[in-house]
């Protein structure tokens, strides 16, 4: 059991979260099954959206540089780790939350490994281009930009709705995350270093992290949920 100080006092039941989690699993695994299988259909499908993409990156330099800029510093990987890091300094330095800290880091932490192990296990490449905007390495299936910023923006909205946030603050939190999220899977495309399933794996996969991570802390400790 944890001390009074690690509960957040508006903290909510694992209820919805479960039914989030549990309809995010089936949709996760048989995305991962069609492209292991690569599924004609959706292979297609990905090939059309990258050709399409790829060509209005290279028609417009410019924006595409603005894109390179936001994925490669605004929203890349390490940036929302490092939000996450001062999250969790924040809760164990001002409101003594150990164990929320804990479940971040390991959240986090099981997010990093499960894209990785996906991406060794499915081994897909990333599109191939004759004259690229930009390029990455390893494999591409799921997409870990898109998949960390939706642990990172999912995790962050969880601490703010546990800790009461306002309602303006919450609408701008969760704008700021939208707009994050939809956004650097819209420029891993767009540079053409991700096919559009790579993003919905990496979507669908971060928020199941997320989802299961707010249910294993709440059935853990009960006595956080407010009544």
């Amino acid at each position: 059991m944890h001390s009074p100080v690690d509960s957040p006092p508006h903290a909510t039941g694992p209820g919805i979260a479960l039914r989030v989690a549990t309809a995010l699993a089936l949709p996760t695994v048989l995305l991962i099954v069609l492209v292991t299988a690569s599924w004609d259909p959706l292979m297609a499908l990905d090939g059309d959206i990258a050709r399409t993409t790829h060509r209005w990156a290279v028609d417009d330099p410019g924006l595409t540089q603005a894109f390179r800029i936001l994925t490669d510093w605004v929203w890349d990987p390490w940036t929302m780790r490092a939000l996450i890091a001062v999250t969790v300094l924040w809760l164990v330095l001002h409101h003594g939350a150990w164990w929320l800290a804990l479940w971040l880091t390991a959240s986090c932490l099981l997010a990093a490994l499960l894209s990785q192990g996906i991406k060794a296990a499915v081994d897909r490449d990333r599109p191939v281009w004759p004259d690229p905007v930009d390029s990455a390495h390893f494999a591409a299936f799921p997409s870990g930009h898109a998949m960390t910023a939706m642990v990172a923006c999912g995790l962050l909205l969880w601490v703010l709705r546990l800790y009461g946030a306002g309602r303006v603050l919450w609408r701008i939190a969760a704008a700021v995350a939208v707009v994050s999220v939809a956004g650097v899977g819209f420029t891993r495309i767009w540079l053409g270093v991700h096919w559009s399933t790579d993003v919905l794996g990496g979507w669908l996969l971060g928020a199941l992290t997320v989802a299961l991570a707010m249910v294993s802390y709440a059935r853990c400790f009960p006595d956080a949920r407010s009544t």
